[in-house]
């Protein structure tokens, strides 16, 4: 049985004594990833992936890489389409897309390596991604009536608002603030290092002096209180450990449903909020590419689509069915309905 806090390591699928099936060339391939530097992160959803096809083949007999063909994966591709999740609910799109991108790499690697003669996975089509928009996004005044809700009286909620100061503040994905440690804020120059972000890059970004405060706060204040095992992460939990991602996301979701706005999110939220309303204000789409750490502008630029309030003045001022001088100031919205819906 595994102590608390440490995995039970998952089952071999097939035969335990074989290194010839999919099961022990798959963990060969993870060790490569981890030897080319890919995050241990990375490794592990690839690994989740990867054992859902395993697992999937070895039902069917299909226990070694040449019996992969690429009708046995578009196969797969439709065991996907058709799955459901234990609400009922199907995969999304971008989850099946998500779970055949390992596949393509572990096959590609087994080819380039010669451990297979052709790779079955080459042309596989992969289901199209919708480019869809953020859900929600707050308004400003929304931001801060999900602030003003954590009571700061308190270690605990000191420590909260810490948190999602600096989510809102900086753009920060959730696994970026779970990795802060105390020393990557240079309260002086009003900055964070943000170190091995996604795609394992580093990179500075300016923080706001009201979270900076809050920072400051809860490092001279509660952290020291919560610091019982030496854990280097900034923000700790009451155990004195790291959040974890679900932990994190809990703690953000808490703090928007007590807000009562209507509206349900966590951490990305926080992310899409900060860019929009920097872009509404006037901020360079290329700065919030920066500050994001988005590697393509392409990424960046969802934000001009869900940023409205300039479209808004624009269409104010030039879409000719607006109302006039007295006649726009002389009736409420009422009349203003009642006078359309008369003259249609």
């Amino acid at each position: 049985m595994a102590k608390k806090g440490q995995h039970t390591p998952l089952p071999v699928i097939g035969e335990v004594n074989d290194p010839n099936t999919l099961y022990h060339w798959m963990r060969r391939f993870l060790a490569y990833q981890l030897e080319r530097h890919y995050s241990a992160r990375t490794v592990q959803n690839r690994e989740t992936y990867l054992r859902y096809f395993i697992l999937w083949a070895d039902e069917r007999g299909l226990a070694y890489p040449n019996e992969i063909t690429r009708p046995v994966l578009e196969s797969y591709q439709r065991h996907l389409f058709h799955h459901r999740k234990k609400n009922g609910d199907p995969l999304s799109v971008r989850s099946q897309h998500g779970r055949i991108i390992p596949i393509r790499a572990f096959f590609s690697w087994l080819v380039k390596n010669n451990h297979l003669l052709s790779n079955p996975a080459s042309d596989l089509e992969l289901p199209r991604l919708d480019h869809r928009l953020p859900r929600a996004v707050l308004s400003r005044r929304e931001v801060e009536l999900i602030l003003g809700c954590i009571d700061t009286q308190t270690g605990l909620g000191l420590r909260d608002r810490a948190i999602l100061e600096v989510l809102y503040s900086t753009g920060m994905r959730r696994m970026e603030v779970i990795g802060l440690r105390w020393d990557d804020f240079d309260i002086e120059r009003g900055t964070v290092f943000i170190r091995m972000g996604k795609g394992r890059k580093d990179r500075m970004v300016p923080i706001g002096d009201r979270a900076l405060k809050y920072c400051e706060k809860y490092l001279y204040d509660q952290r020291p209180i919560l610091d019982l095992v030496g854990d280097p992460s900034f923000f700790l939990t009451s155990l004195g450990q790291a959040f974890t991602p679900n932990r994190m996301s809990q703690l953000v979701r808490n703090a928007i449903e007590a807000a009562d706005i209507g509206k349900k999110g966590s951490c990305h939220m926080l992310r899409h909020s900060c860019a929009t309303l920097m872009l509404e204000n006037g901020a360079d789409i290329r700065y919030i590419q920066q500050l994001l750490g988005h590697a393509s502008m392409e990424t960046t630029q969802i934000y001009t689509h869900v940023s409205i309030q300039k479209l808004k003045a624009v269409h104010s001022l030039t879409h000719p069915a607006k109302l006039h001088g007295a006649e726009e100031n002389s009736v409420d919205r009422d009349g203003i309905i009642d006078d359309i819906e008369t003259s249609v």
